[in-house]
């Protein structure tokens, strides 16, 4: 599935602009990684590329059909969306959680049956968090419910991932397992758009790499020419080095050197 961004940009009523000038397009399965400190408007475009806002300029394409010509479930049967922050309400079991990401592939009057059921356990086993299945999602952690809703996401089995800043809440070890994760489900056909903080999580994982700034992408490219010293040092106002990682050809960015 393909996902194009045309022009976009985004102010609230009477408000000053978010982001402006905003293009680009991404096709199954490559990953796209948005780079960019807090405020810079990362977390609005995502919610303008699944149609939760309406550009105030631009429009958004999946496979050349406008967004806003797809029904809300039927948009969630092909594209799957996590925010940066999720809180909970109802002390539902974090199976039941799961199991309500196949909520687009449910008849109309219909209940999930045992394929759904399966379905969601397959993704908490994926994940590494089965021994959830019974806990109430109240009652676990900030990054347990991340990786909770990230199951309930690959539970609707979509062909687009939107993830605003997966990473936040979770501690090095399920970094580091959340990108093989991204790399697994890259092999499997799914294409993935991510915002982070991290250079490294972009040299790591994406095919393209766009740098946000004020507004606006300044830099855009495959992530070995997007994250240079001179750009990131600019991004972060930091000094930054980029190292080659034991010969490999894989790269790393240090802050503060």
């Amino acid at each position: 599935m393909e996902i194009k961004a045309a022009n976009l940009a985004f102010h609230y009523k009477n408000g000053p602009e978010i982001f402006h000038d905003i293009s680009f397009k991404v096709a199954s399965p490559n990953v796209f990684c948005i780079l960019g400190p807090n405020g810079t408007g990362k977390s609005t475009l995502l919610k303008c590329l699944i149609n939760q806002f309406a550009p105030t300029k631009g429009l958004v394409y999946y496979n050349g059909r406008p967004v806003q010509n797809y029904s809300t479930k039927e948009l969630a049967a092909h594209v799957a969306y996590i925010p940066q922050m999720h809180v909970p309400t109802f002390p539902f079991s974090v199976l039941d959680v799961v199991i309500m990401g196949r909520t687009a592939h449910f008849g109309y009057l219909a209940a999930p049956g045992k394929k759904d059921t399966m379905i969601a356990l397959d993704n908490l086993d994926f994940l590494g968090i089965i021994h959830l299945a019974a806990k109430p999602y109240t009652n676990i952690s900030g990054g347990e419910r991340q990786l909770v809703m990230l199951a309930a996401a690959l539970a609707q089995q979509p062909q687009i991932l939107l993830l605003d800043e997966p990473t936040a809440h979770l501690d090095f070890g399920n970094q580091y397992r959340f990108l093989q994760m991204v790399k697994t489900l890259k092999d499997k056909g799914v294409g993935i758009v991510m915002t982070s903080h991290y250079p490294d999580h972009a040299l790591e994982v994406a095919d393209y790499t766009a740098v946000m700034k004020d507004g606006m992408f300044v830099h855009f490219g495959k992530p070995d020419e997007v994250i240079s010293e001179k750009n990131m040092e600019e991004l972060y106002d930091i000094p930054v080095k980029i190292i080659a990682l034991s010969g490999n050809v894989k790269k790393s960015c240090i802050a503060g050197v």
